[in-house]
């Protein structure tokens, strides 16, 4: 009797976990988070290693019906639009070439998202399977124009927690006015081995070496190793940090190893295939985003250097956390919401209309219009 009084606490707790939809759209993510949370960070992840190392996703075959992209979306073989030549943009980006032998229909093909600026497409989308042996998952990515876009980091009340913060979920309507594309930001905290610096303040230490995702005064944004790539400035307004490295140089990180989770940390799974998130920054300024289903830590890199990155991180993993959303309003200027949100894959979890609730607590960043000049 003394022992389940005792015990009150702790199942009011999980109870409320499991009611909470900040922690996940399934009853299984909620329970996960709860536990990480309370001391059981190596439950859940030997769990989730022994999940998807007998979940492995099949050798060969097609995708699934309905899976290949979002319902709709044209597969052409590019954009060929003419747009205003004074208006600064960055050049279309090239098709990607496939890693299976036989490429579906639109495959590595790029076709524009959301809603324009000025009437030029400022986000590009494509499909791409991720590898030549699981020919029947298929992965996207979406390459965003930094000369027509301003990046903000949004941050929650659970990730990196405290607050109060000026740019936090639900996206207001000012800001949903210009608001082009939103997805996700990095692990939590305390799985992230790396900082968090915004609104002034540095709100967990920035570490030398850490992948960091850096966005300055004017909204252009930078990626790299802090302390060679990126470093502090006056001009510096958020820096958020995940892991180390993926991608440097153009090419994958030397230490990289699927099967190796000394580097990259339990936490990853690095052992399994799993849904996964990075993001980088090419040659010219524009960032790239791959997200999807059955990605090993390698699979991630090589699509990201495949699509242009010469720098880039991992971002959030697993099903519940990996989104991202264009919005395309039917007025140029009208707002943005989840009603004109559109995932870059059909079958991500959840939908664009956790940017614009006021129950989302983890970080994101946003990709919104510039203020260009006549």
């Amino acid at each position: 009797m003394v022992a389940a009084i005792l015990l009150i606490p702790i199942w009011w707790s999980l109870a409320s976990a499991l009611t909470d939809p900040s922690l996940g759209t399934s009853i299984a993510a909620r329970a996960a988070e709860w536990v990480r949370d309370h001391g059981g960070r190596s439950v859940v992840v030997w769990a989730e290693n022994a999940w998807y190392s007998h979940n492995a996703p099949p050798v060969g075959g097609i995708p699934a019906p309905g899976t290949r992209w979002n319902p709709g979306a044209p597969q052409g073989s590019g954009d060929a639009g003419i747009y205003p030549s004074q208006i600064l943009r960055l050049p279309t980006p090239a098709p990607l070439a496939p890693f299976a032998a036989s490429p579906l229909p639109g495959e590595g093909r790029w076709k524009p998202a959301g809603r324009t600026v000025q009437g030029v497409p400022a986000v590009y989308e494509t499909f791409v399977r991720p590898d030549a042996v699981h020919t029947g998952v298929v992965d996207a990515v979406a390459w965003m124009d930094t000369k027509l876009l301003s990046a903000t980091l949004y941050s929650g009340s659970y990730i990196p927690g405290g607050g109060p913060w000026e740019y936090t979920a639900p996206i207001k309507a000012g800001a949903a006015q210009t608001l082009v594309a939103a997805f996700n930001a990095g692990f939590r905290m305390q799985d992230a081995n790396g900082g968090y610096f915004t609104q002034d303040r540095e709100v967990f230490p920035l570490r030398t070496g850490a992948a960091s995702f850096v966005i300055y005064a004017n909204g252009t944004v930078n990626i790299g190793a802090w302390g060679t790539d990126v470093s502090m400035n006056p001009d510096v307004v958020s820096v958020r940090q995940n892991l180390v490295p993926l991608v440097e140089n153009g090419n994958v990180a030397p230490n990289l190893n699927s099967n190796d989770t000394n580097v990259w940390g339990n936490t990853l799974g690095a052992r399994v295939y799993v849904w996964r998130s990075g993001v980088g920054i090419t040659s010219d300024g524009a960032l790239v985003y791959v997200g999807g289903p059955d990605l090993n830590i390698t699979n991630l890199a090589n699509l990201l250097v495949r699509a242009g990155a010469v720098r880039a991180m991992e971002l959030d993993i697993n099903t519940d956390w990996v989104n991202f959303a264009t919005f395309d309003p039917a007025t140029p200027g009208g707002l943005a919401a989840p009603p004109n949100g559109t995932d870059l894959l059909a079958n991500m979890s959840g939908s664009p209309g956790r940017y614009f609730a006021t129950w989302w607590a983890r970080d994101f960043f946003t990709m919104s219009a510039r203020a260009l000049a006549p």
